[in-house]
């Protein structure tokens, strides 16, 4: 786990990283000397960020076996724990869980463990469950990753005849940073970060129509986010989402010209903007 504290923050803001990487290559990264980070700091919250197993700073997978690592069955856990590491630092103060991706799953199931320590979700680019792959074909149980993977996929969403949404200086730098979180990235060819399938694999779970959490049990805040552009999150997935949640106050804000890495992008002010104005809406 690593972190920004604020001396005297009304609340502790822990970050979910996605599938394929880690906290900081996201909420800490910056991007022209600022990141989501230093955003949550300005609007009076420490800023946290976990990595999972397999990911960033932490530790990698002591055994591999056939099956997908790092499902949210395996990450849960994970991040009950520093849930509970920041109630213990914080004399148990409220934790608002703000969420990338695949991390959404591990994030909702979390609020729903943890509902006493958990006062506010944000669900940005989630993966929800639909109907719209029969896929099973098998997974490794770690993939590496290359930097031109992650370069088609910041991309991909953008229409052709759209400026990039990414500088080639920051993309640049952030590639560097990529293949600097894997110790081992220098010794494959070509050079690739080697990522645990798991997510992956609860992905196409959601997408054969499998449920991995129960949105009925969510009682707190909720907010989802997503770029215009991102073709993961169907307007429909989002409304059968929030129609089902439990929760008196929830949200759903798209933000116009972004993607699924819309933290990354040009638009990302607008995103670290409407996190926090709905955060300090709910939470004060």
């Amino acid at each position: 786990m690593g972190g920004q504290a604020l001396p005297g923050a009304s609340c502790d803001v822990l970050y979910v990283h996605g599938a394929t990487f880690p906290s900081d290559l996201s909420v800490f990264y910056r991007l022209d000397d600022r990141s989501w980070a230093d955003s949550l700091n300005e609007a009076g919250y420490s800023a946290w960020g976990l990595d999972f197993v397999g990911y960033g700073r932490s530790s990698r997978h002591e055994t591999v076996d056939a099956e997908p690592l790092g499902r949210s069955d395996q990450a849960l856990p994970q991040l009950t724990a520093v849930i509970e590491h920041l109630r213990a630092r914080n004399g148990a103060g409220p934790i608002a869980l703000v969420a990338h991706s695949w991390g959404t799953v591990v994030a909702a199931r979390a609020a729903i463990a943890a509902a006493d320590a958990v006062a506010a979700l944000v669900m940005f680019g989630p993966i929800l469950c639909r109907r719209s792959t029969d896929s099973t074909e098998p997974l490794p149980a770690r993939r590496p990753i290359t930097v031109w993977e992650q370069y088609r996929a910041f991309i991909a969403e953008v229409p052709a005849d759209h400026p990039p949404v990414v500088a080639d200086r920051h993309f640049d730098a952030w590639s560097r940073a990529y293949l600097a979180s894997d110790p081992q990235a220098g010794t494959r060819q070509p050079p690739a970060v080697l990522t645990p399938t798991g997510p992956q694999a609860d992905i196409l779970d959601l997408w054969r129509g499998r449920q991995l959490f129960d949105p009925t049990r969510i009682e707190q805040p909720i907010l989802v986010i997503r770029g215009q552009w991102d073709s993961l999150c169907p307007d429909d997935a989002i409304a059968g989402l929030l129609g089902a949640v439990g929760s008196r106050i929830k949200r759903d804000v798209k933000i116009p010209e972004g993607t699924h890495r819309m933290h990354l992008e040009e638009r990302r002010h607008d995103l670290y903007g409407a996190v926090n104005e709905f955060l300090h809406r709910v939470l004060g």
